[in-house]
């Protein structure tokens, strides 16, 4: 009995796998079919999508390239339109002072300066230099090294001025993250910032109060410091008043680009230190071999002063001198 029923069963299992096998042969080709199909609707749909993506890329790029076309117009044109007007500008004797961040008037450092050359004059004469020599040093004293002093003031000025603007920059791009407007940002460096930056954002202030917007009261402080880093900043809130963006990014571009500027010319410096020594020590090597002859020997080289051919020999060699130091400044003199 317990035999006949295993019997029946493995004969039961066996016709279903039979009849299963048997049904699997004939649907198999409908069952391909309907895979085949489905793997062609997802891949139409795929592509579909895709399609749909790549073209939305497309459109993308393409108003990104818009957009870039028209930042690199504007910019083209305000860079036109500030050359041409600096080219039509000339600094001024104001200018400078205010350049140097000196509080006199025109009138005041040309009366100074006057005054410092007729002391000079006059001291001249009392310790018996002749009329012509006395003249000279008026002229000089009195026009020529208060120039050269007020040259030296704005170069100082312009150098402190690089040295605090990305810190103050980086004040901005932090007021401005932390939900600011500009000229919240412009006041706050006005207010607590360094000087010569501190003073300068206060003017821009001022002219903004004054009814100017705030690009052009940016724009007019490269009158006051005329640099190309003061340029890029006003150029860069023109443009985002003009076409928007993201002005926090902007400026944390610009700052980090004037670090760079600021390292590449502090590296060129360095470099050229040698250059620079070697070019004093040449440049200098006549006069102080003209001294030490002059202190052993005065009556050998006094000729070159009293006899013809002698003044013609220094005038030739003052021509040559020159230059050959003009020559050197420009071999070792970078712009960035």
């Amino acid at each position: 009995m317990f035999g006949l029923d295993i019997t029946i069963v493995a004969i039961i299992g066996l016709a279903a796998l039979a009849a299963g096998t048997l049904g699997y042969a004939l649907l198999f080709s409908s069952i391909e079919t309907e895979k085949k199909a489905e793997s062609r609707v997802k891949r139409v749909k795929a592509a579909e999508t895709d399609q749909t993506k790549v073209k939305a890329a497309r459109d993308r790029m393409q108003e990104m390239s818009k957009r870039r076309k028209s930042l690199q117009d504007s910019l083209k044109d305000l860079e036109k339109k500030q050359q041409e007007h600096h080219k039509k500008t000339s600094p001024s004797l104001k200018a400078k002072l205010s350049q140097a961040g000196l509080p006199l008037s025109p009138a005041k450092f040309v009366a100074i300066g006057i005054a410092f050359g007729f002391f000079l004059m006059i001291a001249a004469f009392v310790a018996g230099a002749p009329l012509f020599l006395a003249a000279g040093i008026f002229v000089i004293a009195g026009f020529g090294i208060p120039r050269w002093v007020l040259n030296f003031l704005v170069k100082r000025r312009m150098n402190s001025f690089l040295e605090e603007f990305p810190n103050s920059l980086d004040v901005m791009v932090r007021s401005i993250k932390s939900g600011l407007p500009l000229t919240d940002a412009l006041r706050l460096i006005a207010a607590e910032g360094q000087e010569p930056v501190k003073s300068e954002f206060r003017r821009v202030i001022e002219s903004q109060q004054m009814g100017l917007s705030v690009p052009d009261a940016c724009a007019r402080m490269f009158t006051s410091i005329p640099l190309q880093e003061v340029n890029f900043f006003s150029i860069v809130i023109a443009i985002q008043s003009q076409a928007g963006g993201n002005l926090s990014e902007a400026l944390s571009n610009l700052s980090r680009v004037l670090r760079e500027r600021r390292k590449m010319r502090a590296k060129i410096s360095a470099m050229s230190m040698e250059a620079k020594a070697s070019a004093a020590i040449i440049g200098a090597l006549p006069f102080i071999v003209m001294l030490l002859v002059y202190l052993t020997s005065p009556d050998y080289i006094m000729i070159l002063f009293t006899d013809p051919r002698g003044h013609l020999i220094l005038g030739c060699s003052a021509v040559w001198m020159s230059m050959g130091i003009l020559m050197m400044r420009n071999m070792i003199n970078f712009d960035i």
